[in-house]
């Protein structure tokens, strides 16, 4: 970290911490909105799953805490987290969709 403020005192930090929650749960929510437009992309549950993509933001996530300082395994946990309640997210997208689709396509 290139700089953190230096805290006089409990309510300084508390404030601090604040501030950076604020700004977490708005990324979170930032996050959300783009994998929402993911999941319009998406052509099967393979596809929502991700496999292969998430082994590739895990990778990434797990060196950028690395380089920034963040524990490892916090941060490995953390998204791994995030990323499973994402997946099950888009999964019910899908499953929407796909059921919206097969009740309004026409018989073949």
């Amino acid at each position: 970290m290139e700089f953190v403020y230096q805290c006089q005192n409990l309510p300084e930090v508390r404030s601090q911490i604040d501030r950076i929650d604020r700004a977490l749960v708005a990324l979170l929510a930032e996050r959300g909105l783009y994998v929402q437009q993911a999941a319009a992309f998406k052509q099967s549950s393979d596809e929502v799953e991700g496999g292969k993509r998430v082994d590739q933001v895990m990778r990434r996530v797990e060196k950028l805490a690395g380089e920034l300082g963040a524990d490892p395994q916090l941060t490995a946990e953390v998204y791994r987290t995030m990323i499973s309640h994402f997946i099950a997210s888009e999964m019910r997208e899908f499953e929407r969709r796909q059921a919206t689709m097969g009740k309004t396509a026409p018989p073949a």
